[in-house]
């Protein structure tokens, strides 16, 4: 079993129920008044709960459920849809505050982010994690209007389940960091359903062998546990129980693809309600390219039948795209294709872009050409326009038209 160096100081920043966060800023006075806020995927009932106000939580309503449950069980909340542009503007202020105190910083989402403080106990002149971590959470609050919970520990497992204790919903400050020798005691009060790896699945299979709680699992020796287990899941299992990760906090290469999909509340077959929603999900996909400052190649559509068969079509281009107009003209044909093929209700709907590239603005044509080009410049001005209208007023405050 490998050993964690006691050097090791990893922080894990988690910016408290961002998307709700991110939407009050962009709305002051919509959202921003409204204590009772769910921030779904799609707005009204369609979609899922992508964050919640700890309000509404007390009714609760929690991530990843669908947005119709959600309501149910607290109708006089406000539904908004996700503020994209925003939330990715926000995640990049809020590493570029995170990066004045740590040599690597690794994003392991668009609301957490990994520090790797070993080795800056002299910049620090010996501060304690703790002491370092409430003052990053101070000066993400000051230069960015959000807030963040903050675990510490000396492994990246200790830190994601450390942050757990430091959230407003538990009542703590903010920071909770265990010191080194102190793992075993902290793992010793956890289920292991909290345990990162350990899914629902896994939960119940290993709850049928009598292991429900950490102490379970240490209350057994290595034979003993491999018997219940198997020796590959046993020898994980018994470092994890003990806190043990051997995972180092590291730079992440761009993300190789993004996407957004829809799941419908009711199977659609109407071709122009299709379209419909295709333009939402080509516009929210395309507003995330913008904003990590990319353009795609590749273009893919995605449909699940109600007899839940998924299929998919993709198109790579020679000009690289990344304006709604120009992805939206691609992913089109490629729906067409597909419900040319099959024409069947649809239970969910998808666009994936990928292919990734720097943006070359230079490369994008002034002027029709013969062949006219996919993309122009004009169509890159209008989406960026796009995005500033709706960093600052909502997702909603403007949209392509649809025809009727």
């Amino acid at each position: 079993m490998p050993e964690i160096p006691p050097s090791r100081r990893i922080l894990l920043a988690d910016a408290d129920a961002f998307f709700v966060a991110v939407a009050r800023l962009v709305d002051p006075e919509g959202a921003g008044r409204a204590p009772l806020l769910i921030v779904g995927g799609a707005a009204g009932s369609r979609g899922v709960v992508c964050s919640a106000s700890y309000e509404t939580r007390k009714f609760g309503v929690r991530s990843a459920m669908p947005i119709s449950r959600a309501l149910r069980l607290c109708p006089d909340a406000m539904c908004v849809p996700v503020p994209r542009g925003a939330c990715s503007h926000k995640h990049r202020e809020i590493r570029a505050v995170l990066e004045r105190f740590a040599p690597v910083v690794q994003a392991a989402s668009i609301d957490e982010w990994y520090l790797d403080l070993g080795g800056t106990e002299s910049l620090y002149a010996g501060a304690s994690l703790d002491t370092i971590a409430h003052r990053i959470r101070d000066a993400v609050l000051a230069d960015t209007s959000l807030s963040v919970s903050i675990g510490g520990g000396t492994s990246k497992l200790v830190a994601k389940l450390a942050v757990e204790r430091a959230k407003p919903k538990t009542g703590a400050t903010g920071v909770h960091v265990v010191e080194p020798g102190g793992e075993l005691a902290f793992m010793r009060q956890l289920e292991l359903a909290a345990i990162p790896g350990i899914g629902p699945k896994t939960t119940a299979r290993l709850a049928e062998r009598g292991l429900r709680s950490v102490e379970d699992v240490l209350a057994l020796d290595a034979a003993a546990l491999s018997r219940l287990v198997g020796a590959r899941d046993a020898e994980w299992l018994a470092e994890r129980v003990r806190g043990v990760d051997a995972g180092e906090v590291e730079e992440r290469d761009v993300a190789k693809s993004i996407s957004r999909d829809e799941t419908f509340d009711t199977d659609v077959h109407d071709d122009l309600l299709l379209t419909g929603e295709l333009t939402e999900l080509v516009g929210r996909a395309a507003a995330e390219l913008r904003s990590e400052g990319l353009t795609a190649r590749t273009i893919t559509v995605r449909i699940r039948d109600m007899d839940f068969t998924t299929r998919q079509a993709s198109r790579t281009v020679d000009q690289a795209l990344s304006s709604d107009r120009a992805v939206f003209l691609v992913a089109s044909a490629l729906l067409q294709k597909l419900r040319k093929a099959r024409r069947t209700p649809a239970r969910l709907l998808g666009v994936g872009l990928s292919n990734f590239t720097p943006p070359a603005p230079k490369q994008l044509a002034l002027f029709d050409v013969a062949p006219p080009p996919l993309e122009t410049r004009k169509d890159v001005e209008v989406a960026r326009a796009m995005d500033a209208v709706r960093a600052r007023f909502g997702r909603d405050a403007i949209a392509p038209g649809r025809k009727r």
